[in-house]
């Protein structure tokens, strides 16, 4: 990815602008008619830093959400709590959905998927 362009005359910030009659890409002034061909086509690029797997912004609060459904019939592993809230979101690489649970007991918080 490039990085800032500024102006050769003017000093002000580059512009990306098409050239739909060559299929070019240039960078362009804003201020003055200054504009030079771009060496690199990558205009923005994101990069994702966070794995995809679990989603765990949903489960931050989720033991203490009361819209969640709540079940009894399971047990959680770390401490034994018999509640546990649930709910059904997609996970990468696979089909379907998965079913995640979280204790409910105050003091632990443990996820698992089923």
């Amino acid at each position: 990815m490039s990085a800032l362009k500024f102006c050769g005359k003017c000093n002000n910030m580059l512009y990306p602008q098409e050239d739909t009659e060559m299929r070019t890409l240039h960078y362009a002034c804003s201020a003055c008619e200054h504009k030079e061909v771009a060496t690199d086509t990558c205009v923005y690029k994101r990069v994702l830093r966070k794995s995809a797997g679990e989603p765990t912004d949903v489960l931050k609060d989720a033991a203490t959400d009361s819209t969640l459904p709540r079940t009894r019939s399971v047990r959680c592993y770390n401490c034994g709590y018999p509640e546990a809230a649930y709910f059904q979101a997609p996970t990468k690489g696979e089909q379907g959905l998965t079913l995640y649970f979280i204790c409910c007991s105050p003091t632990c918080g443990h996820r698992w998927r089923d």
